[in-house]
C-alpha cells in the first residue's frame, strides 16, 4: 500500500487492515512519521515527534498481531496528541515558556485508554498558552500553519491536532476544547470535531479552565470521533465531574426524522460573513430530507462573551500565579494583558459574572426543552491570515467565536462537521448541539447529515511547492 493510501485511511479501516494482516502497525507509523517529515517544515504543527518510542510502539503491536492477542479497536493506530494533555515522557510545555522544560510524569486519562485501544501517539501538537488564543501561536513554538493554506491560520487551540488530521499525518488526533478550541479549528480544516458532554471524557491533571476544559476527538469522519469519543469516555477518579451516567442509544433513521431540529443563523448576536452564511444555509437545506422538521430561530440566547472571557482568563491567572508580576516576558503578551486587565477587576463584579452563567444554563435549558437539536455555523468565518490575532471584522468582539463557546458554558455536546467550501475555496463547518448527556443523538444526527452532506476529501499539502490546496480549488 502507498504512502498516499495509508495516510488517507479512516482510523477504523487502518484498524481493520492491521488486523486481517493487510497493512502492520510498523508501515502505517512509519507512514505518518514520513508525513511529518514532508509536511512539518510547512505546517509547524508538532512540538514534539516521538520517532523511536512510536517504533517501538508499532513493533510492539505488529508483535501481538502475530501471536493472535486479541486486539483493541484501535490497535496499531497513529494518533496525536494536543500539548494540553500529558503524555508520560514526552514535552508537556501547555504552549508556556513558564513549562518549557516540562516533561509529563504519566499519560493523561485520556491517553492511557487510547495506548490500552492500541493507539500509538507519535508526537504532541502544538497549542496557544494554556489554549487561550483562538489561533495557534506560542512563545514556545511560533506560528502553526492551516493545510488548506499556508498563508492563512488553522484557529485554535487545538491548531496543531486539526492540521495533523486534515493533512494526512494522523487519522485522529486527541485535542481539547474551552470555548470552541475543537470545533472551531476543525470548521477552518475540514475536518470532523467532537465535544463530548463536561465531564464524559476525564480531564487530569486539572486544566488551567477546571470548569470550561473538554478533552474529545478530531478525525475525517464521524464514525472514527466516536470511536475515539467511546475509547476515552468514562469515570475517573482523578476528575470528579466524569462520574456521569452514560447515554442512551443512538437514534434511529426514523427517530432521527422526527427530531425537532431548529437552525439559528446567528444565536441572536453573531455577526456573520455573507460566504459563511450562504453555505450554511445551503447545507441545511440540503439536511431537510434528513431532518424534515426544520425550523428557523432568530434568538436562542444572549452574548455570554464577558462570562466566558471572565472565567477562563481566571483560570489562566489562577494557573500562572506570581508570573506575570514576577517575569511577564514569559507569558504571550495578549494573555498577559487580559490577565492583568482580569485582575484590575472587583471581586463583585467577578462573582457577578459567575451568576450569569447560572442563567444562561437555565435559558439553554429551556430552549432545548422545546427542541431535540440545533444547527448554527461553527464559526463566523473562514480562516484568516496567520500574521493576524482575531479574524478581520471581529477583532472588537468579546469571544469571536460566538457559536462554540456558549456550550462550553452549559457543559452540553457539540459537534463541527464540514458543510462545505467558500467561493476562494476554503472549508466551511455546521455545528450540532444536543441536551445534556446527548452524545448518542449527537453523533447519529452527525453521522447521518455526514452521509447526506458527503465529505470534503481534504488533499495533503504540497511541501515542496508550499502551495494551497484552496488556491487550487477555487
Amino acid at each position: 500500500m502507498t504512502l498516499s493510501q495509508l495516510n488517507h485511511m479512516t482510523a477504523g479501516d487502518l484498524a481493520r487492515a492491521m488486523a486481517a494482516r493487510e497493512v502492520s502497525p510498523v508501515e502505517a507509523v512509519g507512514a505518518a512519521l514520513e508525513r511529518i517529515e514532508q509536511t512539518e517544515p510547512c505546517l509547524n504543527a508538532f512540538i514534539q515527534v516521538d520517532t523511536d518510542g512510536a517504533l517501538a510502539a508499532a513493533r510492539r503491536a505488529e508483535a501481538e498481531i502475530v501471536s493472535g492477542k486479541p486486539l483493541g479497536p484501535l490497535h496499531g493506530v497513529p494518533i496525536s496528541v494536543k500539548d494540553l494533555i500529558d503524555v508520560g515522557g514526552l514535552r508537556a510545555t501547555y504552549g508556556s515558556l513558564t513549562l518549557k522544560d516540562a516533561i509529563a510524569p504519566a499519560d493523561a486519562p485520556s491517553v492511557e485508554r487510547i495506548k490500552a485501544a492500541g493507539a500509538i501517539v507519535i508526537g504532541k501538537t502544538t497549542t496557544s498558552e494554556f489554549g487561550y488564543r483562538g489561533y495557534t501561536r506560542s512563545l514556545v513554538h511560533g506560528n502553526t500553519r492551516n493545510p488548506w493554506d499556508l498563508g492563512r491560520t488553522p484557529g485554535g487551540s487545538s491548531g496543531g491536532a486539526v492540521a495533523s488530521v486534515a493533512a494526512g499525518v494522523s487519522a485522529v488526533a486527541l485535542g481539547t476544547d474551552g470555548g470552541g478550541s475543537i470545533r472551531a479549528p476543525s470548521s477552518l480544516t475540514g475536518v470532523v470535531g467532537i465535544k463530548a458532554n463536561f465531564g464524559r471524557v476525564p480531564v487530569w491533571p486539572a486544566s488551567a479552565t477546571p470548569t470550561l476544559a473538554h478533552v474529545g476527538p478530531i478525525a475525517r469522519t464521524v464514525a472514527d470521533a466516536a470511536l475515539l469519543l467511546s475509547v476515552c469516555a468514562g469515570p475517573h477518579a482523578g476528575d470528579p465531574f466524569s462520574f456521569i451516567a452514560a447515554s442512551d442509544d443512538a437514534p434511529s433513521p426514523d427517530d432521527t426524522h422526527r427530531l425537532r431540529v431548529a437552525f439559528s443563523p446567528t444565536l441572536g448576536y453573531a455577526r456573520v460573513e455573507a460566504p459563511v452564511a450562504a453555505v450554511v444555509a445551503e447545507a441545511v437545506r440540503k439536511l431537510q430530507i434528513v431532518f424534515p422538521n426544520i425550523e428557523l430561530v432568530e434568538k436562542v440566547c444572549d452574548d455570554e462573551g464577558e462570562t466566558l472571557a471572565a472565567e477562563f482568563i481566571g483560570g489562566c491567572s489562577a494557573r500562572l500565579g506570581n508570573v506575570p508580576d514576577q517575569s511577564p516576558e514569559l507569558i504571550d503578551p495578549p494573555l498577559l494583558a487580559a490577565i492583568r486587565g482580569f485582575r484590575a477587576t472587583s471581586v463583585d463584579s467577578y462573582t457577578r459574572l459567575l451568576r450569569r452563567r447560572l442563567q444562561h444554563r437555565e435559558t439553554l435549558r429551556r430552549f432545548f426543552e422545546r427542541y431535540d437539536l440545533l444547527l448554527t455555523p461553527t464559526t463566523p468565518c473562514v480562516a484568516w491570515d496567520i500574521e493576524r490575532g482575531l479574524p478581520p471584522g471581529h477583532e472588537n468582539a468579546i469571544v469571536w467565536s460566538y457559536f462554540t463557546y456558549p456550550f462550553n458554558l452549559t457543559g452540553q455536546p457539540a459537534g463541527s462537521l464540514p458543510c462545505g467550501l467558500s467561493p476562494e475555496g476554503l472549508p466551511i463547518g455546521l455545528q450540532f448541539v444536543v441536551p445534556l448527556c446527548r452524545e448518542d443523538r449527537l453523533v447519529g444526527t452527525m453521522r447521518a447529515a455526514e452521509a447526506a452532506l458527503g465529505s470534503l476529501c481534504l488533499l495533503p499539502v504540497d511541501p515542496g511547492a508550499g502551495r494551497s490546496v484552496a488556491a487550487s480549488r477555487a
